[in-house]
């Protein structure tokens, strides 16, 4: 559950390939998360053996030989991790590429470019479901 008053910060791990991207999500976003960045299926399994997220904001695109819809399935066999939420945010715009990712249990799909409001009332939201 997330609160303004909460004196810790919610963690967000936030799975993105491109570095730009990286940088700015990460100036955004900790202002309200305690965030973590990985590129790649080797540092999305680095970053959760460190950390126990409470929301993955997730690409499909990524760095190596999987992306973010395999990472979302194998994630949601993981104890602890069958309900956490996950975003899905993308520049994979068609009606199919949401389909799959929602097939493959993201509870939220965003395309890029998206809103920064959107964006952080749609993570924050997902917090409290």
């Amino acid at each position: 559950m997330y609160s303004e008053e909460s004196q810790t910060k919610p963690k967000i791990l936030v799975t993105e390939d491109d570095y730009e991207n990286q940088k700015f999500l990460e100036m955004f976003l900790r202002r309200k998360f305690e965030v973590s960045i990985c590129d790649s299926e080797q540092s999305f399994y680095d970053n959760l053996k460190k950390n126990k997220f409470d929301v993955i904001l997730m690409d499909i695109s990524l760095r190596g030989n999987k992306n973010g819809l395999e990472l979302t399935r194998e994630l949601r066999k993981i104890k602890g991790y069958e309900h956490v939420p996950i975003v899905c945010l993308s520049a994979h715009a068609f009606k199919k590429d949401r389909e799959n990712a929602l097939d493959a249990g993201v509870d939220v799909f965003l395309t890029k470019p998206v809103e920064n409001h959107v964006l952080m009332n749609t993570l924050v939201d997902s917090l409290n479901k």
